[in-house]
């Protein structure tokens, strides 16, 4: 009987912990479309001299229906990928109207404000800012998702 009681305590406590945890995913954002990112630049080239220090970023081209990305380097070996598409109301203003003021991601239409070292909402309420992948081997920075 106390083996049974023991299998029972351990299936409900890991019941219970695979709940907790698929609670606690990140919802999707409904208000982002599905895009497809993946491309490559090299930062260490004159065309991307912005980002070749650390705390440096600049405003990258993407395909429809991204507005762009918003590239940051956080570290000297890491970088972080933003979508410049606003995640909360995206259509409520024409144009492109995030922009960079760091330490902040503005959202000019709804006057909202965003970490730039994680895309986290500080002014304002709803989703933080859709964030691509990055990976970087030194010389090439792959953005994707």
């Amino acid at each position: 009987m106390r083996h049974f009681l023991k299998i029972s305590m351990i299936f409900f406590a890991a019941s219970m912990a695979i709940f907790a945890i698929s609670c606690n995913s990140k919802p999707e954002n409904p208000n982002i479309p599905e895009i497809n990112i993946d491309f490559t630049i090299y930062p260490n080239t004159l065309e991307y001299q912005e980002l070749n220090i650390v705390g440096g970023w600049m405003y990258v081209t993407a395909p429809p229906p991204s507005y762009g990305i918003i590239i940051y380097r956080y570290n000297i070996d890491e970088f972080k990928a933003y979508e410049r598409m606003a995640p909360n109301e995206p259509y409520a203003c024409p144009d492109n109207r995030l922009y960079v003021e760091l330490p902040f991601v503005i959202d000019s239409c709804l006057n909202y404000r965003y970490s730039i070292l994680d895309g986290s909402l500080f002014e304002g309420t709803g989703y933080p800012l859709t964030q691509y992948f990055t990976q970087f081997d030194g010389q090439a920075l792959r953005v994707y998702n």
